[in-house]
């Protein structure tokens, strides 16, 4: 199927490595013209580099910290001047630290919700006024299937990452009219560094090994393993294509059927 990606103009944030960056790779795979961005400017520019050599794609990189106040305004207007434009927005960050609710203090918390909510909050701001002269715009935000059912160990994700689904939702309703599309992916347990730094805390904590730790995930979910990162791409780039183009306010869970509820 034809995604009718091609020539769209796409930035992605935290796409350095991970779920951003298998999004990234998808979108140019199918003649998105991409900037990918993050903190490490040597990751970035080796990403790029393999993007554009495994794509062909137009890709360019932008080094800055998308969860900063002054940072995602600065990053939304650089992205599109190299895109002359912007019609696809993902907004996607790093975790925030693992542990129980009283291991956090209020700065852990507040720094959390800078990274984990204010992040998508401030980029979908500086974007609007790009997305608004777009004939198929569309936002994606990355959270995570803990919005419907909490995670072990990970009270700070648990707890704000449901607030970007709201968020999420809302916007779809308020900016519908607008020709905006706002959609939320929910990823399950994916091989990514991010979860491997998870089974490492997880195995610390318990006394384990990862390999220990990672049975006991892939045991709960019915197809008995981690999704692959491109699995996950492949779904964010349906939701952000045209040829998705009456889905809005959808909040896609893909975990391979980790949520047990029926909503």
């Amino acid at each position: 199927m034809d995604l009718l990606l091609k020539g769209k103009k796409a930035f992605l944030t935290g796409s350095s490595r991970g779920l951003g960056f298998a999004t990234a790779k998808i979108l140019a795979d199918e003649g998105s013209r991409v900037v990918i961005n993050g903190r490490d400017e040597q990751r970035l520019k080796d990403s790029a580099k393999f993007l554009q050599s495994e794509t062909g794609g137009e890709i360019y990189y932008l080094v800055g910290d998308a969860a900063s106040a002054d940072g995602a305004q600065v990053l939304i207007n650089k992205a599109a001047e190299k895109l002359d434009g912007l019609d696809l927005l993902v907004t996607n960050t790093g975790g925030p630290p693992s542990g129980k609710f009283e291991a956090h203090t209020e700065e852990v918390w507040q720094n959390a919700t800078n990274l984990v909510f204010l992040s998508h909050v401030r980029l979908i701001r500086a974007a609007l006024p790009y997305l608004k002269k777009s004939s198929s715009a569309s936002v994606l935000t990355i959270t995570s299937y803990s919005v419907k059912q909490p995670i072990p160990n990970l009270i700070l994700s648990n707890s704000i990452r449901a607030a970007t689904v709201g968020l999420t939702k809302s916007l779809a309703l308020e900016l519908g009219p607008d020709g905006i599309r706002f959609n939320s992916i929910l990823p399950g347990w994916t091989k990514t560094e991010r979860v491997q730094e998870l089974l490492e805390f997880r195995a610390e904590q318990a006394g384990s090994t990862v390999e220990k730790e990672m049975g006991k995930i892939t045991a709960e979910c019915p197809l008995g393993r981690m999704a692959s990162p491109d699995e996950i791409g492949r779904a964010a780039a349906f939701l952000l294509s045209p040829a998705s183009s009456y889905t809005t306010g959808v909040m896609l869970t893909v975990d391979g059927g980790m949520v047990k509820g029926t909503m």
